[in-house]
């Protein structure tokens, strides 16, 4: 079929005339296009899937009203799809944000007399005008440099709160954060925008990687790194790639997979050598040779991840959970010592961590690093003897409000075995064990997507 040939959905004029038609075609809204082509013109769903090359059923579906309660339609999003349907239903280029199709260019060489001057160079200079065109619009916005900051701004306001704010409601903020940037990239966009879009959806998925695997759920969580991942590479942005392997780090570091988390460790520094994610991933290298008992290689990766934070300026934000802040230093080496045996080093690094997640007025500004420094002196408390202690320290650890789940069970798991080896028929024993026991049990969330 040629590019000019009747269609058996071209819309009638008096449609395309329409506000609510153009409405819809300039936001793409083609779901909704079908729907006021079969009301108003008479444009069957059988004729516009024979046009566009889709089934009639899922056709059906795109058109369906927003308010029927079946959900989200489906959105025709391919740039190359958009092309077949607006030939298909033979609606002007400049309507959708296009130039001129090819069908309309020789419908007008048709009505043109060619021995016209003007006619001959429009003709003779399709192409250059066709690219003009096409770079004016690539000019055009639906979305402002306002809305983009502002978007900016809300992402770090999330990843600020991230260390105390309960886990739900970041989940619920950044699965709507997630929601407004895609909806967003479905729109017209420059291509700056456009990456900026991609950028800002790839620190959402991070950031709800993060608190999904708080919250325990560990499938959804992979799927939001490896979106992370997949938007930092089309983007061809390091540092959003460097966190998504930092966080596959993590994963692996809480489930005992110490080859895998290395792995990620090396593809985390490939990716960025420059931010400061790459001190995290000396830590996470260090945390885990602790855990395999290499001392050496524990004091050769602590001291490359404090070289490399000594270069850093100071953030001007170090509650930034993607900003790795110096005072977060003692935590490392907090847990490094504690896996070492080391408890006299271990116990003195957990109280400074404490002492720095405490503001002034006595309120805890990281509860989740305050409660694994708890477990880290319960875990020296009872290898001293001292039983009381151990207990009243991972009990309070355990009570906090804002758990990262994987990470507290892992130390409390370490408290746990020292004191079921330590004082087995002790009861304050069974009863904290039974403490850890419960919220394992709990941790367990339904997987969804998002």
């Amino acid at each position: 079929m040629t590019a000019a040939a009747p269609t058996p959905a071209a819309l009638p004029p008096h449609v395309l005339e329409r506000a609510d038609v153009r409405s819809a075609i300039a936001n793409h809204d083609f779901g909704e296009v079908f729907r006021l082509a079969k009301i108003h013109g008479n444009v069957s769903y059988a004729k516009i899937s024979e046009a566009v090359g889709y089934k009639r059923e899922h056709i059906g579906k795109m058109a369906r009203p927003e308010t029927d309660g079946m959900g989200v339609r489906p959105r025709i999003t391919q740039f190359h799809k958009i092309l077949e349907v607006v030939d298909g239903l033979r609606i002007p280029g400049h309507l959708a944000g296009l130039s001129p199709r090819p069908w309309e260019l020789e419908q007008s060489a048709k009505t043109t007399q060619p021995e016209d001057p003007s006619t001959l160079i429009a003709q003779g200079g399709a192409g250059i005008w066709d690219i003009a065109e096409m770079l004016r619009r690539t000019e055009m916005s639906s979305i402002n440099s306002a809305a983009l900051e502002s978007i900016e701004e809300g992402i770090n306001q999330l990843a600020r709160a991230y260390p105390y704010a309960n886990a739900d409601y970041l989940h619920e903020r950044t699965r709507n954060g997630l929601h407004y940037v895609t909806k967003q990239l479905e729109g017209r966009v420059t291509l700056r925008q456009h990456r900026e879009l991609l950028v800002d959806a790839g620190w959402l998925f991070l950031l709800n990687a993060c608190v999904q695997y708080d919250r325990g759920q560990r499938e959804a969580a992979n799927l939001s790194k490896a979106a992370a991942l997949r938007i930092g590479e089309e983007a061809g942005h390091g540092e959003i790639k460097a966190w998504a392997w930092e966080i596959e780090a993590w994963f692996a570091l809480t489930q005992s997979r110490w080859q895998d988390m290395l792995n990620a460790v090396e593809a985390g520094h490939m990716a960025d050598q420059t931010h400061s994610v790459g001190v995290q991933l000396y830590a996470h290298k260090a945390r885990a040779a602790a855990r395999m008992g290499d001392a050496r290689l524990v004091r050769d990766s602590l001291d490359a991840g404090r070289a490399r934070l000594d270069r850093l300026p100071r953030p001007d934000h170090p509650e930034h959970h993607f900003i790795i802040d110096p005072d977060k230093w003692d935590f490392y080496e907090m847990d490094a010592y504690r896996l070492l045996g080391d408890d006299e080093r271990a116990a003195s690094h957990a109280r400074s961590v404490i002492r720095i997640s405490t503001g002034p007025d006595g309120t805890e500004i990281s509860p989740m690093r305050a409660a694994e420094a708890r477990l880290t002196l319960g875990v020296a408390a009872a290898r001293m003897g001292e039983i009381e202690e151990a207990i009243g320290m991972g009990t309070t650890a355990l009570e906090a409000d804002r758990k990262s789940l994987p990470s507290l069970l892992l130390v409390a798991d370490e408290l746990d075995k020292e004191l079921r080896a330590r004082y087995p028929r002790e009861a304050a024993t069974r009863d904290f064990h039974e403490q850890v026991m419960t919220i394992k049990r709990g941790a367990v969330r339904p997987e969804l997507p998002f």
